[in-house]
């Protein structure tokens, strides 16, 4: 029998109730202690992750895989207008796996307005669950507080991949006659990746 329209809606409520509760259980999970990482800001100097949160007590790590995929760029882009909203609540900061130079060139390539760092060597993406064994950094995010003593910890993560939540892209995309086909993101240029060559394809 075909799918009727109040399938659909049907489906769709289920799924905001399974939402709601992943959320209620992703709060009752015990907060983890993570270090005051040293990375580097665009232009090499340190930075503390510590400092990054600003003047909040909540910060948003986006983990970034770097120039080369094309998919992290696409959710880079993406937080361009949504960045300045998430910043009157907490601290916002992309980290990208390459080196600063790099990282800061790209970022004003691409028109990303809001912090960017280079966890490139710190060993931050291995601690945050965000490289795999064989070297490759995972793009995601990671959520920290920071504590009345100074001290930080992480309540919360996810990764990012086709699908998610965190790019605006593929819902809409599911509306369309055949979906996303085989459409992929690209930005173009040499060291883009293609696909098989980023975790995200």
């Amino acid at each position: 029998m075909a799918t009727q329209a109040s399938d659909v809606q049907a489906m769709l409520k289920e799924v905001i109730e399974a939402k709601d509760r992943f959320r209620s259980a992703m709060q009752e999970l015990p907060d983890q202690p993570v270090e005051d990482w040293v990375l580097r800001r665009t232009d090499g100097s340190e930075v503390k992750l510590s400092e990054l949160f600003g003047d909040k007590t909540e910060l948003l790590v986006v983990h970034n895989m770097g120039k080369h995929c094309n998919y992290c760029s696409l959710w880079g882009d993406g937080f361009i207008g949504l960045a300045p909203h998430v910043m009157e609540r907490c601290g916002f900061v992309l980290c990208s796996d390459d080196a600063p130079e790099v990282a800061g060139a790209f970022a004003k390539e691409r028109g990303w307005t809001y912090p960017v760092v280079s966890g490139n060597g710190s060993g931050f993406a291995e601690a945050m669950g965000y490289r795999g064994e064989d070297g490759m950094a995972w793009p995601g995010i990671s959520a920290f507080h920071k504590q009345a003593d100074g001290s930080i910890v992480r309540t919360g993560h996810a990764p990012f991949g086709p699908g998610d939540d965190f790019c605006g892209v593929w819902p809409m995309l599911d509306l369309i006659k055949g979906g996303k086909g085989d459409w992929e993101p690209r930005h173009g240029g040499p060291g883009s990746c293609s696909s098989g060559s980023c975790c995200c394809s």
